[in-house]
């Protein structure tokens, strides 16, 4: 599935430049996402392109942007919700393994450190992206073990380390694996898992 990428901020052409990227991305690898193959695939002149992004390092960033503002709704909507916080974690868990799972082009972006670490803006992004989300899960497991809820012999910081790591080595053994589980429903026995472990 095709991401449809909507934001106050980009234009009706910049959307239709990330959603082809995207399209480009899932078929052919992150390494095929080329100006003169977005190009091609759209229909139009390169220069065309050009004309809204510099080049393809900003359609990197928008397709970062992208997810970091679903990761902070993601998570505003738990720090402000009255569950307590293994539902929190279950439901940020899911989230995350729904937008995955429709937009699984999003992985070779958001898990491609290796080819973003020349470039310093995709470098930083993601990096702004990783605290931000460790920072508000650990105000999350806080929350839980002050309630008794969630195991604090261990402090949250390394809990939510713990955690975010092993949503991205899940999601990454998905991609890996060429998409050959379902990710929400093996996910799903996942967080599971990962709530005994927590569990005071």
């Amino acid at each position: 599935m095709i991401l449809v990428y909507m934001s106050t901020e980009i234009t009706e052409r910049q959307q239709e430049i990330i959603n082809v990227s995207l399209a480009l991305i899932a078929e052919s690898g992150i390494q095929s996402l080329t100006i003169k193959n977005l190009a091609k695939k759209i229909g139009f002149a390169e220069s065309a392109i050009y004309r809204h992004y510099e080049n393809k390092i900003q359609i990197l960033l928008a397709i970062l942007d992208f997810f970091k503002q679903n990761t902070e709704h993601f998570f505003t909507n738990q720090l402000n919700s009255n569950d307590n916080a293994l539902i929190k974690i279950e439901n940020l868990f899911t989230n995350h393994f729904k937008k995955f799972s429709t937009t699984p082009s999003l992985v070779s972006v958001i898990f491609s450190e290796e080819i973003f670490r020349n470039e310093v803006e995709l470098t930083e992004k993601v990096k702004e992206i990783m605290n931000k989300n460790i920072a508000s899960l650990k105000m999350i497991i806080e929350s839980g073990q002050g309630d008794g809820e969630i195991r604090a012999d261990i402090e949250a910081s390394h809990l939510s380390v713990m955690i975010m790591g092993s949503l991205r080595m899940f999601v990454k053994q998905w991609h890996m694996s060429g998409y050959e589980f379902n990710l929400i429903e093996k996910g799903s026995e996942f967080i599971n898992s990962i709530k005994i472990l927590l569990k005071n």
